[in-house]
């Protein structure tokens, strides 16, 4: 179990470190976002801890707290599933074995309607529970009593894990954006080009002139956002995109 005097203590110190670093960085109004750069917002960011004894779950928001981070606790993993997540940022520290639904079971729900990293606590780990919390996704294995410096690692590499996954979210949101912002035969146009076919040779498959095919890919470069054709392939190789069938394809 943590020393829950030593965390105390640990709050103090760390709550005056912490006050004096966002003291010495104030934002700089002057910063401009270049575009297509997309940062995920931190300050929001949650962890949630879901033990059936009071005292831990206690005892590592305390820790957590005094490290600068957001804390919500649940004592069941039923708890937990019941709760209606907010949209941030946010990673699981969860007890392994607890009554009613398990740490693995809790895990599995979870992945198959939405991804959190998770952080699992044991007083009892075995072997067969960490590979199936590993095959799971889980981030680390850590077991009771929990030593405070490798949890904090653990938190900041799941928080981090998170904020990526979502900053590839958005990035691809805006990507799908793009394409569908393609009309028709834009989008008949791109996956042959990007597939190395020169304008001529795309005209012939699509039944159109090539010049027809050079202003298209004009207008596929400019919607994309597209600095050279080299990104362009890049951004097709992102969303998948293949060539369309010839039965497909318009006259």
């Amino acid at each position: 179990m943590i020393g829950l005097s030593h965390i105390m203590l640990t709050s103090r110190y760390s709550a005056i470190h912490t006050h004096m670093r966002l003291r010495c960085r104030a934002p700089d109004r002057r910063l401009v976002i270049p575009k297509g750069v997309f940062f995920v917002e931190t300050a929001n960011e949650l962890v949630y801890i879901v033990d059936d004894e009071a005292s831990v779950g206690d005892a590592l928001s305390t820790l957590l707290r005094a490290n600068g981070k957001r804390v919500q606790i649940f004592t069941s993993g039923q708890g937990f599933l019941d709760f209606v997540r907010r949209d941030s940022c946010a990673c699981l520290i969860l007890d392994l074995r607890m009554p009613g639904l398990g740490g693995l079971e809790v895990q599995k729900l979870i992945s198959a309607k939405t991804s959190i990293p998770v952080i699992f606590l044991t007083g009892r780990g075995d072997i067969p529970s960490t590979v199936k919390a590993m095959r799971g996704g889980a981030v680390d294995f850590l077991t009771k009593p929990v030593d405070e410096e490798a949890l904090l690692t653990s938190v900041e590499r799941a928080l981090r894990q998170d904020r990526v996954c979502r900053q590839e979210m958005i990035e691809h949101a805006r990507l799908v954006a793009l394409y569908e912002s393609l009309t028709p035969r834009e989008r008949e146009v791109l996956p042959l080009l990007v597939n190395g076919l020169l304008n001529k040779q795309a005209a012939f498959e699509l039944g159109i002139a090539e010049y027809t095919v050079q202003i298209h890919r004009g207008h596929i470069m400019r919607k994309m956002e597209a600095d050279s054709f080299a990104t362009l392939v890049k951004l097709a190789g992102k969303l998948k995109i293949e060539a369309p069938s010839a039965s497909s394809r318009n006259t």
